[in-house]
């Protein structure tokens, strides 16, 4: 079966809850798409507003204080925000990737081995059984490691342990200045470098159930992990997943039974949030975002812009002002896809005049590098 470019897209809305809003609890949302970027605070309240009908921060406020949902350095060894039950799994199959990322040149060049990893692990879980701030983490590391290792041995502790991000407070969970919680008892760490095939299995398919058709490509650049051992584990899943052919014969993977709605499916406007997932978990993005539009969403130093979707893909940037919304469409939009906008804008408006009005600010300087467009205040 080949499946088109237009009907990828449509699969990855429908999964995304992006074609309708549902009416479901913040856990089974957070659950059904997977995870939610969480570079930003803000962005998992923005990617909810976007997906849930009638969303209620405070709902995800107390998943985040009741550790319902997560917020944890996995995928991309970035921070995301995942139910509870798929932390363990999705941690077990990131560990390879995050041991060698963390625990590589910089851990190194403070004089600590992986094997001092090991050693320290358990004893920084069991300081950090309640909440610890980042001054008293760092306090803890310069009394274990002394003063000329602590810096290269937090930096790679943080983003190898398994640590939540513990809440700090208004108006999003968490401010810019961290605490940490361990992620509770889940058994003695695994050491070396070896794939859990289980782990990463189930990361699979929850990607499929969220993100799919994709092809072994896509999982790899989703999750930042090796090809080769994704491809191993399609091999053994046999009947679990089945075979699609891309647009350009490129093989793709997908539960069987999963949503695919037809190409001419109505796709509704939407604001999305900053780092929204939907556009990252792709190694081809095009499915979501024109080629030609995704190095000025994407910028070089990893930033990604709140997005304009319209018909289901990327057609310009927003940003809050005091006047209203600012859409920028890097095309001519249609009367109706503006009608839409502004009625999402208004939604938006409201829904971040509760919390914070101006989000995002401290990104606009990436407006000035932005080619002209149609610019309205919706």
């Amino acid at each position: 079966m080949t499946i088109t470019v237009r009907e990828l897209n449509r699969a990855t809305l429908s999964r995304q809850l992006l074609l309708a809003r549902e009416p479901l609890t913040v856990a089974d949302g957070v659950r059904r798409v997977v995870a939610l970027q969480a570079q930003h605070p803000a962005s998992p309240y923005v990617a909810l507003w976007n997906r849930l009908t009638d969303f209620a921060p405070a709902e995800l406020d107390a998943a985040f204080t009741d550790r319902t949902v997560v917020k944890a350095t996995l995928m991309r060894i970035t921070l995301h925000a995942v139910h509870a039950e798929d932390y363990p799994a999705f941690r077990a199959a990131m560990r390879p990737t995050l041991y060698a990322s963390r625990l590589g040149a910089r851990f190194a060049a403070a004089g600590l081995t992986p094997a001092d990893a090991e050693e320290l692990v358990p004893e920084l879980l069991a300081f950090a059984r309640r909440p610890r701030t980042s001054a008293e983490m760092q306090a803890w590391a310069e009394e274990r490691l002394g003063a000329e290792k602590k810096d290269g041995g937090w930096w790679g502790l943080k983003g190898y342990a398994p640590l939540h991000h513990a809440p700090t407070g208004a108006p999003w969970s968490f401010g810019h200045r961290p605490s940490f919680v361990a992620a509770g008892d889940s058994g003695p760490e695994p050491t070396g470098r070896a794939v859990d095939t289980q782990a990463l299995r189930t990361l699979i398919l929850r990607y499929l159930a969220g993100f799919g058709p994709a092809s072994i490509a896509d999982v790899a650049q989703f999750a930042m992990v090796q090809r080769a051992p994704v491809r191993t584990a399609f091999l053994a899943m046999g009947d679990s997943v089945e075979q699609l052919q891309g647009p350009d014969g490129e093989a793709l993977f997908d539960l069987p039974g999963a949503s695919r709605p037809p190409a001419d499916t109505p796709a509704p406007p939407r604001l999305m949030a900053m780092w929204d997932s939907v556009l990252l978990a792709y190694a081809d993005r095009s499915r979501v975002i024109p080629p030609e539009y995704r190095p000025l969403v994407i910028r070089r130093n990893g930033d990604v812009l709140p997005t304009l979707l319209v018909d289901g893909r990327v057609a310009g940037v927003w940003r809050p002002t005091a006047d209203g919304i600012e859409a920028t469409a890097f095309h001519p939009l249609s009367p109706a896809a503006w009608d839409g906008l502004a009625a999402e804008a208004e939604s938006l408006t409201a829904f971040l005049g509760d919390r914070e009005a101006e989000v995002y600010s401290r990104y606009h300087h990436w407006w000035s590098k932005l080619p002209e467009g149609e610019v309205r205040v919706l």
